[in-house]
């Protein structure tokens, strides 16, 4: 019998936290990267110019590491919902595992194929194929990502299903696809990707102009990148905003959590509409020991009125409310970094606009081009700030409102949890090392050694030994060699 807050399920939620917030830093990048690649190599095929092609393929050498380590950290999480949450596994199979089979024949077969295209194509495959192939890895990759949302988002808005017998039966498949919580969640999710991969290749970018290596060839990469994320960056802060807003009426406890908003109206009976900008929460006591607080703030935000009500904690009972102090400051951590990531590209677009956009001119800004290697690294915090609100948020629930985290836990002991916990550690570790490893032994050696595209794709006559493939000529190997005879 599992106890709900016996160790062993703090245990099982801390491994699988784990595994996930490891596994979530490749997977985004890998989905945005794809796009960017595609978009590289489109200027490069519409334009002639080499430089497009030197980044494109520079880029892709960090893009296959990072969806080497996704795939490693990937094949680990799936190992754990079998491990650590059996019970839950089982009872969600009639739905999930629809849903992760759609994922595995859409978007793992998908991809695969192109992607050895796209890595092995070069010089085999016309530009066109090659083109056609690395867009359609950016399709499947976004697919990929589609389907894991709904399968996430159905976990914090369950629809379209009944609890029978122990099992999630599907009543509609519509409704439990396109649920509440993935109307949004998808969109924020997948445009977080493309914002972190543009402040990956800004970061990658100011960081050769700061040291001076091929300064030029990245300035050509940093001018778009940094135009694009005018856009992007509020665009992100908007849907983000909604998601929010989605949250109040879908999981207000979650929402409560977030806010650190444990009382819904003050002692004279008026609305509590102050927003917390920092606080120390009591959940045991049902409020914050100390806040600095904005009046209104947080009825506008949620309700876009001045005095709208929003729900507390103090609504719902005690043990079916979060915990409080990690979604609260991981949602101040993500909404911070979104507004810091805005101001760098509106501070990059200035520099522009005045024509500071060279390489001897941002020079001069060396703190410019620091704060851009070191928005890098931001976007990550904030997919970990959101996901870990995602999820600490639903809680103590698993399936919100149908299934307590407790009772799909796998029934195992204390020392069994140790024991995979350590390996699950030990294992991430090994492949985050590996790959930053390989990350700085490409930036290292910078764009120098790419070869020339037209040493690639290169036209022979017809006369030529070889037999022509595409853009590029593979030669017959087995043309020349003798064939077997045997006597019978």
């Amino acid at each position: 019998m599992i106890i709900e807050n016996s160790l062993p399920v703090l245990l099982s939620r801390l491994d699988f936290a784990w595994i996930t917030s490891m596994h979530i830093l490749w997977t985004p990048m890998t989905i945005g990267m794809s796009w960017l690649l595609f978009f590289m190599e489109l200027a490069w095929l519409k334009s002639g110019d080499e430089r497009w092609y030197k980044l494109n393929r520079f880029f892709e050498k960090i893009f296959i590491i990072n969806f080497g380590a996704g795939v490693a950290t990937g094949v680990t999480m799936e190992m754990a919902f079998g491990i650590l949450y059996g019970p839950f596994s089982q009872a969600v199979g009639p739905f999930f595992g629809n849903i992760l089979g759609f994922e595995t024949i859409t978007a793992f077969m998908y991809e695969a194929g192109f992607i050895g295209l796209m890595v092995f194509g070069w010089g085999k495959i016309s530009k066109g194929m090659h083109l056609f192939a690395t867009f359609n890895v950016g399709i499947s990759s976004s697919l990929s990502a589609m389907w894991i949302l709904v399968a996430n988002s159905w976990m914090q808005t369950p629809d379209g299903v009944v609890l029978k017998d122990g099992l999630f039966q599907v009543t509609n498949w519509w409704h439990a696809i396109i649920n509440d919580n993935f109307v949004w969640g998808f969109p924020h999710m997948w445009v977080a990707t493309v914002e972190l991969a543009l402040f990956v290749f800004a970061s990658v970018s100011a960081w050769f102009v700061l040291k001076n290596r091929n300064a030029d060839l990245f300035i050509k990469l940093l001018k778009p990148t940094l135009l694009a994320l005018l856009i992007v960056a509020p665009l992100q802060i908007y849907i983000g905003d909604s998601a929010g807003k989605d949250v109040a009426d879908t999981q207000p406890t979650s929402l409560a959590a977030m806010e650190g908003h444990f009382h819904t109206y003050l002692p004279d009976g008026k609305p509590n509409t102050s927003w917390n900008l920092i606080a120390i929460p009591d959940v045991e006591a049902g409020k914050n020991l100390f806040s600095i607080q904005i009046p209104h703030v947080l009825s506008l935000l949620e309700t876009h009125t001045w005095n709208g009500v929003v729900k507390g904690m103090d609504q719902y009972p005690v043990n079916e409310r979060p915990d409080v102090w990690v979604p609260f400051y991981a949602f101040r951590v993500m909404v911070a970094i979104g507004f810091a990531l805005f101001f760098v590209a509106i501070w990059g677009n200035w520099l522009r606009m005045r024509g500071k956009m060279n390489a001897s001119e941002l020079r001069k800004h060396p703190w410019f081009l620091r704060a851009v290697v070191f928005s890098g690294f931001l976007p990550f915090l904030a997919i970990w700030g959101g996901w870990w609100v995602r999820e600490i948020g639903r809680q103590p629930w698993v399936v919100f409102g149908m299934m307590r985290t407790y009772e799909g836990v796998s029934n195992m002991g204390v020392t069994q949890e140790i024991v995979w916990f350590v390996g699950y550690i030990i294992f991430e570790l090994v492949v985050w090392s590996g790959a930053w490893y390989f990350f700085t032994r490409v930036i290292q050696k910078g764009v120098n050694d790419i070869p020339h595209s037209d040493t690639l794709f290169q036209h022979h006559s017809e006369d030529h030994d070889a037999a022509q493939a595409g853009g590029g000529h593979v030669a017959p190997t087995f043309a020349h060699k003798p064939m077997m005879h045997s006597d019978r």
